[in-house]
């Protein structure tokens, strides 16, 4: 199940959040080596304090955190804006209608025990659970694009389970990798591919009394 919690409410969601932190921490700086600054098993940025919406991907079972993503509105501080311009040059995606997807995680704990198969299976429920999470928000909020800053690692998996994008900008070698700015159509097809593609054809996120608020499209919605 997908829990959504804005920025300004995670103090109401510790456990949940913490997890999140230390995730990203094991996957952004430890798994894959990003330059992002780690304080105490933690990896915060600076867009966490702009009150983003944090989507949870939480063990029905155990309550354990399985992945997560951020959306930020792009007319505020945003990744493709603020620190990979060198992607769009002619300007990022500026719209009411379009928000921003960034640290997309699966957490390492979350199939560390299992063998192979069981942790690839793990690995791309969860991706496709987040990835149809960000298609129901959108949906019930009004938000028709998502951009967002992947690699080309990504980009294989977005094609595996008919994630379709639409690639912007002008593809850069960062670091190590080929990295890619896109735009992803959040429409009822999306939906329908993406259920298909994880058998996930029933709504991921919680219930609207669990899950409180999102604000979108320059509106507060319920999600």
């Amino acid at each position: 199940m997908i829990t959504t919690v804005e920025g300004v409410d995670r103090d109401h969601h510790p456990t949940l959040i913490d997890a999140m932190f230390r995730m990203r921490a094991a996957v952004f700086a430890d798994r894959l080596g990003w330059d992002v600054s780690v304080l105490d098993g933690r990896e915060i940025d600076r867009f966490d304090a702009q009150d983003p919406l944090y989507l949870l991907s939480v063990d029905d079972r155990t309550g354990a955190l399985l992945g997560a993503v951020r959306l930020l509105p792009t007319m505020g501080p945003n990744m493709l804006r603020d620190v990979f311009p060198v992607l769009v040059p002619g300007g990022a995606p500026e719209s009411p209608l379009i928000w921003e997807s960034s640290r997309f995680a699966v957490n390492p704990a979350a199939f560390s025990a299992a063998d192979r198969a069981e942790a690839n299976h793990v690995v791309n429920r969860t991706t496709v659970e987040l990835l149809c999470g960000i298609v129901e928000v959108c949906r019930r909020a009004g938000i028709e694009h998502i951009v967002s800053v992947f690699d080309a690692r990504m980009s294989r998996i977005f094609r595996s389970i008919d994630c379709e994008f639409e690639i912007i900008g002008t593809p850069t070698r960062i670091g190590r990798t080929m990295t890619y700015a896109g735009v992803f159509d959040m429409s009822d097809e999306m939906r329908e591919r993406l259920g298909a593609a994880g058998n996930l054809h029933a709504p991921v996120l919680v219930s609207q009394e669990r899950s409180g608020r999102c604000d979108g499209a320059g509106a507060s919605r319920q999600v």
